[in-house]
């Protein structure tokens, strides 16, 4: 099958009778409720669950091998190749699939805030609800960009259609496939809404680099003087947690470009996760969860619709997903300038890295690479407890390029605007996963403040003497005991026995990046 075959497919499948095209969110939240896919929670929000798959299922997802792109994908266990008759034959069924469905719904809308790089997208859903999800996370258009819009890219999402491993060429019955050529992704078989957000960041990360922007998995805000911050991490980390900050008007909570005039949100809405949601801890994220607003995988009280954050019945993982204008403090559009302040935020379960440590340019470019953090449970299929990883960039699974590439571009951008940045643990404190705590949110988010109004930037530290990091001595509203983790831990050896342990982590993961400058290792990583 060619592009003008699949062109003729799609325009068929769009031409049918039980296409609902563009409906506004009360019709979609009426047809959600109609249709059973979900219930209506007591904020208005509405409700749905995703059976099994209750996170990412990366070992499902694949690149076209295609000539255009066979030259410039890191193919390997992110990047899995599959064939173009593969595809084709998928694409062909998930079509027929689409067909005999008594409705189907379509959004149109953009990837990407800065009218000068956006992407127009089109995302076919046979669920009401993927298509509500789809209105919230991307970028809505207005009439008159409505009525000009020419989609560029197309996710085409068939949750109800499984694939048959032998026959079709998958590992199971899921797929999420991208065909650069043909401009198209292709799901089925989970119902997991973020797999769609994932992919047109996936997208994204191979497009923009080409126009010479810096994809970023990170949240983003801008504070009353103008400076920006961002915020990298991996899901659980504390990127959208700590970005809704009252004090500073959000840019947007996971997905950004950061091109010559300044950093731009890749998305029009938040996918926050959950669990443990309170007003007192995180107002903003709390009251977003209104009508128009979904969550996924969220323990909801039968009679009185009230939401249970705490309950992790159905997964760890539980979701909101929302336009970002249902949070009052933001950045409209969502543009602004150069980073000031650059956060690398992990969840370090071994609980030996320092709480908050000032990173150097080669540090900084080192701990970007090495992307440490623990997956957290539920994130990601299979896993049930934290597990120590190196997740490249701190968004591997999203990154089409050569990581390299992605860390050339940064080091560049942080040397032409002078950007200051921080190493940021949300992780265990007093002992590794299991035995020390959480690191208290009041904490971190002393740390940042910190970090972000400059008071850091002179302070006295104390270097590290397994990882080169570092220290600030004093920190405003953090007990002076807490900013160094060998203070944490009753038994000082098994302190040291931990933190020796993560540092050969850190040096054997770094060991596959043989193409990068050597004094990136020497000068930005832990201690020989």
């Amino acid at each position: 099958m060619n592009s003008v075959d699949i062109s003729n497919e799609l325009h068929e499948l769009l031409a049918g009778s039980n296409v609902n095209v563009q409906l506004s969110v009360s019709q979609l939240v009426e047809k959600v409720l109609n249709r059973k896919e979900g219930i209506l929670t007591s904020t208005g929000a509405v409700k749905a669950e995703t059976g099994k798959y209750t996170g990412r299922s990366p070992k499902d997802k694949y690149t076209v091998e295609e000539a255009s792109v066979r030259d410039k994908i890191d193919w390997g266990a992110v990047n899995q190749p599959i064939s173009e008759e593969v595809f084709s034959n998928l694409y062909d069924k998930v079509i027929r699939h689409l067909k005999e469905k008594e409705d189907i719904f379509v959004f149109n809308g953009f990837a990407g805030a800065d009218e000068k790089y956006r992407l127009p997208i089109q995302v076919i859903n046979e669920y009401a609800w993927h298509n509500l999800f789809a209105h919230q996370l991307f970028i809505r258009p207005n009439e008159e960009e409505l009525r000009s819009h020419k989609a560029e890219f197309t996710v085409i999402s068939a949750p109800d259609f499984k694939a048959n491993p032998a026959v079709d060429g998958t590992k199971s019955e899921t797929f999420i496939i991208i065909s650069f050529e043909r401009r198209t992704v292709l799901i089925g078989g989970t119902e997991y809404a973020g797999e769609m957000k994932k992919s047109v960041f996936s997208i994204m990360n191979y497009l923009l680099p080409e126009q010479g922007i810096l994809p970023m998995h990170c949240s983003a805000n801008v504070g009353r003087e103008g400076d920006v911050a961002l915020f990298f991490g991996l899901s659980g980390t504390g990127k959208t947690t700590l970005s809704a900050d009252s004090n500073r008007k959000l840019i947007g909570d996971d997905e950004h470009g950061w091109s010559n005039n300044g950093v731009f949100n890749i998305e029009g809405g938040c996918y926050a996760k959950c669990i443990n949601l309170s007003r007192e801890k995180e107002p903003q994220i709390f009251d977003a969860i209104r009508f128009g607003a979904v969550l996924e995988n969220v323990v909801v009280d039968e009679d009185t619709r009230i939401a249970d954050y705490d309950d992790n019945a159905l997964t760890e993982n539980t979701r909101a997903a929302y336009q970002i204008q249902s949070i009052d403090n933001i950045v409209n559009p969502s543009i602004a300038g150069h980073p000031n302040t650059i956060i690398f935020l992990t969840a370090d379960a071994f609980g030996v890295l320092p709480p908050i440590s000032k990173l150097s340019k080669e540090q900084a470019m080192f701990h970007f690479l090495s992307g440490y953090t623990s997956k957290l449970a539920g994130t990601e299929r299979g896993v049930t407890s934290p597990e120590a990883t190196f997740s490249t960039c701190f968004g591997s699974p999203f990154l089409p390029l050569p990581a390299s590439h992605y860390a050339e571009m940064l080091g560049k951008k942080i040397d032409e605007h002078g950007s200051k940045v921080y190493l940021v643990n949300t992780g265990w404190t007093g002992g590794e996963y299991g035995v020390g705590s959480r690191m208290k949110l009041a904490y971190t988010r002393a740390m940042v403040q910190a970090a972000l109004e400059g008071e850091l930037t002179n302070v006295e530290t104390i270097k590290d003497d397994i990882f080169g990091l570092e220290i600030p001595l004093h920190v405003p509203g953090v007990p002076d005991n807490v900013l160094q983790p060998v203070k944490t831990w009753e038994d000082k050896a098994a302190y040291e026995a931990k933190a020796t342990e993560l540092a050969a982590k850190f040096r054997a993961n770094f060991k596959k990046f043989a193409n990068v400058a050597s004094d990136i290792e020497e000068l930005g990583g832990p201690n020989a």
